[in-house]
């Protein structure tokens, strides 16, 4: 079980401090502030309103703006490490600017159990916020907790994605309806899918992908037919893919494995997840194959570096699985894929490390251990090579 620190704590609540000119408090499940100054904590409501923002934070997969008061506005964080829910990381009380609602709150709070001379006195105090200012210093808190505490928040990036994937998905359910199209399956889509996937244009791969998803649920919004269209799409994306090249033949296995996964879905939703975590793994797939290799060797070579890249990998064990010699598989790999062994190596470990940067809360070292790279100035160096940035503005400039 993940432990906060004090320490720690006070390093995050100090920065935001520095900031913004407030603290950050730390709530446990049962919706006290602990080791600091709550002055909602004896209103009867409180605790209610900040487990319903704990939960909407949770599934949306973000930072939740609420009203802990009728005119009194702050922001909440899940505090998750790895699926485990410990808490809850809570902004400070503010009054919104252009509402100024005293009266109504004074009311409130007094009808909900504090003294009418506190509730004047702590209204009068609040700091007076736009709703922009709001909104970014809990980005901001979000980001400076989980970067400071090195929580990895699993079950809140999952969520996140699952919401935008289901935001683009019903803004593009809401396009057909508005223009009047009928929902008709569009084939010529998965062409173009496929397109952006050989071209490795995951945000690409991924807006067609809502739009096809999106088609098939204006079509017939059964689950049963739902999940038949979804194997059928899975299925038309690997036969397409084995036609382009035959050594991609493993796919078949693998579309097996996404098939049962889209089979046990239990909702539009889930099914709509199932797809998006199978396109971006066909993606590492094609990626690795490339659209022109003809050599079993070297299709060896690649199985093995794409599942094991986060391995110690040397030449010598890839000719091995291979069945060749280390000069013959060297001199293969720079032949059909253009790159050396290491060079290949390196931009498959950059490739997972991009996709971490922007779909987890993990450091930057953290990463860099994860993909294969010993040394976080090893991976900063190549990283930077290969992207023309470092990890860390990678990430600040994809939000």
């Amino acid at each position: 079980m993940a432990i906060l620190s004090q320490r720690v704590f006070r390093e995050a609540s100090s920065a935001f401090f520095g900031r913004y000119g407030a603290r950050l408090r730390f709530m446990d499940l049962s919706g006290r502030v602990a080791h600091a100054e709550d002055w909602l904590r004896d209103v009867s409501s409180t605790r209610r309103r900040r487990s319903v923002a704990l939960q909407e934070s949770l599934n949306r997969g973000e930072s939740h703006v609420f009203e802990a008061a009728p005119g009194v506005t702050t922001f909440l964080t899940a505090a998750e490490d790895r699926r485990m829910v410990h808490g809850a990381l809570l902004g400070p009380e503010v009054r919104l600017a252009g509402a100024d609602l005293r009266e109504r709150s004074m009311a409130y709070l007094v009808s909900h159990g504090m003294r009418e001379s506190v509730a004047r006195r702590r209204l009068a105090k609040l700091p007076e916020w736009s709703g922009a200012v709001l909104r970014e210093s809990a980005e901001y808190g979000r980001d400076l907790f989980y970067r400071v505490s090195r929580w990895r928040p699993d079950l809140m990036d999952e969520n996140r994605l699952k919401a935008q994937q289901m935001a683009q998905i019903n803004q593009a359910v809401e396009d057909l309806r508005t223009s009047g199209r009928p929902a008709l399956y569009a084939f010529e889509k998965e062409r173009a899918l496929l397109a952006r996937i050989r071209a490795g244009d995951q945000a690409g791969a991924r807006r067609i992908l809502n739009e096809m998803l999106a088609i098939i649920y204006m079509s017939s919004p059964k689950p049963a037919v739902l999940r038949a269209r979804a194997v059928e799409l899975m299925s038309c994306l690997t036969r397409a893919a084995i036609e382009d090249n035959p050594l991609m033949e493993p796919l078949i296995e693998r579309n097996h494995a996404w098939t049962e996964r889209l089979i046990v879905a239990t909702s539009f939703e889930d099914m709509s997840a199932v797809l998006t975590r199978a396109l971006d793994e066909f993606m590492d797939d094609i990626y690795l194959q490339g659209v022109n290799r003809t050599n079993a060797p070297v299709q060896k070579a690649m199985d093995y570096i794409g599942r094991h890249f986060g391995e110690p990998i040397t030449l010598a064990c890839l000719a091995q699985v291979a069945g060749t010699s280390v000069s013959r598989l060297s001199h293969l790999i720079k032949i059909h894929t253009g790159r050396t062994f290491l060079q290949t190596l390196y931009e498959v470990r950059v490739r997972h490390a991009q996709h971490l940067l922007k779909h987890t809360s993990q450091s930057c070292t953290e990463i860099a251990y994860e993909v294969g790279f010993g040394d976080q100035s090893y991976f900063i160096k190549h990283f930077k090579r290969l992207t023309g940035t470092t990890p860390a503005r990678y990430r600040r400039a994809r939000g």
